[in-house]
């Protein structure tokens, strides 16, 4: 199942899809394939993430607030290496659930964009989140994820122009993510006021489904996501709870943001 079929599931069954994140490695790498275990089951064991999104921890991250700094420190204390992650999406694919990697450049870029596509798609990826490259610089990228089959998702904010708006939508496949918020990763008391209005803008410009992130972290604020777009994407609450409860934890937080998606 690619991403475009993920969605139109969740499509069918009239909600939004759940999209939860957590880095890769954290705490350890094998502790963190629990935590993604967690995520694709919940409390009752039929009510998990959609779609997982597998962090690569970076030493100098510019999106990601304190929460997910922190948890990808931990990782790389730890001894997380890039080549550990196709390990932990390879896990998530081998439970039957749908992984796509949130990276920046960077590591990207000194592993091979090729290279990357190809070791992803072996271990079973869906697609790539890159929020620090823009679809203008993205050339060998957009040609690697072509040769291998995996989908290429890039970020619009709410300062985005018309212009930039669609090329960007035009440059994507699988979902185009946009975030609720100016600002870094972290979560906030509301939704951002301008997510609603980012997500129909975005809507002129493909018919690709959108997902909103940033500041999400309860059932409550899921429904209101859920109730304007089609997906809703949970990191730093997932990274907290991890942190204070462990994979029981994570159950009962996907099992909330679950029931979240399912109450329009």
């Amino acid at each position: 199942m690619n991403l475009r079929e993920v969605f139109q599931a969740c499509r069918e069954e009239q909600r939004a899809a759940l999209i939860g994140y957590l880095p890769a490695g954290f705490p350890t790498v094998e502790e963190s394939k629990e935590l993604f275990s967690a995520m694709l089951t919940g409390t009752d064991g039929s009510t998990g993430c959609d779609i997982v999104e597998v962090g690569i921890p970076f030493s100098d991250p510019v999106m990601d607030g304190p929460t997910i700094q922190a948890a990808s420190d931990k990782a790389l204390r730890a001894g997380f290496r890039l080549r550990d992650a196709f390990d932990v999406v390879s896990s998530i694919a081998d439970a039957g659930g749908h992984a796509v990697v949130m990276t920046y450049w960077n590591p990207v870029h000194h592993y091979g964009p090729d290279a990357f596509a190809r070791d992803l798609k072996a271990a079973g990826g869906l697609g790539v989140i890159t929020p620090d490259l823009i679809p203008d610089e993205g050339e060998d990228w957009i040609a690697a994820t072509d040769a291998h089959g995996l989908d290429r998702i890039f970020l619009v904010a709410p300062s985005s122009t018309e212009e930039r708006l669609a090329l960007t939508a035009k440059a994507t496949s699988g979902f185009v993510y946009a975030t609720s918020v100016m600002g870094v990763t972290g979560a906030r008391e509301s939704v951002g006021a301008a997510a609603a209005g980012l997500v129909q803008r975005t809507r002129a410009h493909t018919d690709l489904p959108i997902g909103v992130g940033l500041g999400v972290r309860s059932g409550e604020q899921v429904a209101e996501v859920a109730g304007f777009a089609d997906g809703v994407i949970v990191g730093s609450a997932f990274v907290t709870r991890a942190e204070q409860d462990g994979p029981a934890g994570v159950r009962e937080l996907v099992a909330e943001l679950a029931r979240g998606v399912r109450s329009r």
